[in-house]
């Protein structure tokens, strides 16, 4: 699928819109020119933003500017996953922020969005229960609670900054590789052996035409993406319960050691550590058992 401009219309009245969408089965590589507030919860998921490929644990809170493009956080999940996505009028900044002295420090936050900002501490905690707070309020007290919520963000210091340049459409629009087919590629193959040349073949290039495109796009050789896609994969069959040895081999790789080591170097824990930190076991009638996770991401908050 290549990429899709993404079409959003607000009720009338409104500078903005607060939803829960579900979109875990769908591959949706998309930009719109509205900045977007985005809070997902899950045990484990990608976060592809600009040329930014990362992964999440647990939950994560993003604020993406005009134009980038993006995978909808969802995409994947095998387990519960509930999301909030707040999304501004395309005029909000010029016609609300700007003409007001006292916004100055919410323009500069807003404008340097189009690097992708990623929050997280006390500020993620904050905002995210203030954005369940105005999804109920009125249309003049919720626009006040998001004035509110940029104002905790533009002050906050528990922020990352996802890409290091310009990622905006204009960057993109010559793309004539469908990401979707390379995305599912990596799916189907990651727990086997995938292949560069193959892959290439798919989508009709050579094979070093592919690797010089690819690294473009994402920053990242095929190799490099496809241990970051195993080791996310990992992750979610740590979260239920597998051990560590049948999870390095389920994702594809042939050597515990190198998994250990590669684990570490993406997520700062080991297998191990990860397990021990992340895994939650409840107690049911009196048992030991592992909490269900297996549900669909539409759950509303």
């Amino acid at each position: 699928m290549k990429i899709q401009k993404e079409t959003i219309e607000f009720e009338k009245g409104k500078s903005f819109k607060i939803f829960a969408p579900s979109l875990k089965n769908c591959f949706f590589w998309h930009y719109h020119p509205e900045i977007e507030l985005v809070y997902v919860e899950a045990s484990n998921g990608i976060r592809h933003v600009g040329k930014n490929i990362s992964g999440f644990t647990d939950s994560e809170l993003l604020l993406i500017g005009a134009n980038v493009p993006h995978l909808n956080f969802d995409y994947g999940i095998q387990t519960e996953c509930k999301q909030l996505v707040l999304q501004m009028r395309e005029n909000f900044l010029q016609d609300i922020i700007v003409p007001v002295p006292e916004f100055e420090n919410i323009q500069n936050l807003l404008e340097r969005s189009f690097l992708g900002l990623s929050f997280s501490g006390k500020t993620k905690n904050t905002v995210v229960e203030k954005l369940k707070i105005i999804k109920e309020k009125n249309s003049f007290e919720s626009l006040m609670g998001l004035i509110e919520i940029l104002q905790i963000l533009a002050n906050s210091t528990e922020v990352h900054e996802l890409n290091k340049e310009d990622t905006r459409i204009k960057w993109f629009l010559n793309d004539k590789i469908r990401m979707g087919t390379i995305y599912d590629y990596i799916h189907e193959n990651h727990d086997k052996k995938p292949n560069v040349n193959e892959i290439a073949q798919i989508v009709s290039l050579s094979t070093p035409a592919f690797c010089r495109y690819f690294k473009k796009q994402t920053n990242m050789t095929f190799t490099d993406f496809v241990n970051n896609y195993r080791i996310n994969q990992a992750k979610i069959f740590l979260l239920k319960d597998s051990s560590v040895t049948e999870v390095c081999f389920q994702v594809g790789f042939e050597s515990l050691s190198y998994f250990n080591k590669l684990f570490k170097q993406h997520t700062g824990e080991t297998p191990s550590e990860f397990k021990k930190k992340h895994f939650k076991p409840i107690e049911i009638n009196g048992r030991i058992g592992v909490i269900n996770r297996e549900s669909s991401c539409n759950k509303s908050f």
